[in-house]
């Protein structure tokens, strides 16, 4: 028993190397530069729950929307255009609605 503790006593310390490299939670693709308070959002990761929707929330999801149908062909553009505004009076018509699920069957 006494050579068991002995050995026990004596186990090497396992040393860490310190040249380890953890590579950025973020990375980004694009020729788009993010903010700060951007790159501080996408650092949480994926399961990160958005509580509360920004203040010009709908403002916001136009743009996007408008910089989405620039990359369409020219005579797609104004069909997509007719479309999102449609949806995007509904959204202002009915804020409290879940829009984004599914009708049922």
């Amino acid at each position: 028993m006494t050579k068991s503790l002995e050995r026990l006593s004596q186990t090497k310390s396992l040393t860490t190397k310190d040249t380890v490299k953890f590579y950025p939670s973020v990375v980004n693709n694009t020729n788009i530069p993010f903010t700060r308070s951007e790159t501080t959002l996408l650092q949480k990761g994926l399961k990160y729950n958005v509580h509360a929707k920004w203040k010009k929330w709908i403002q916001n999801l136009a743009l996007e929307a408008e910089t989405a149908i620039s990359l369409l062909q020219a005579n797609e553009r104004d069909v997509y255009r007719k479309l999102v505004a449609d949806r995007i009076d509904t959204l202002k018509k009915n804020p409290t609605t879940k829009h984004t699920q599914r009708k049922k069957r």
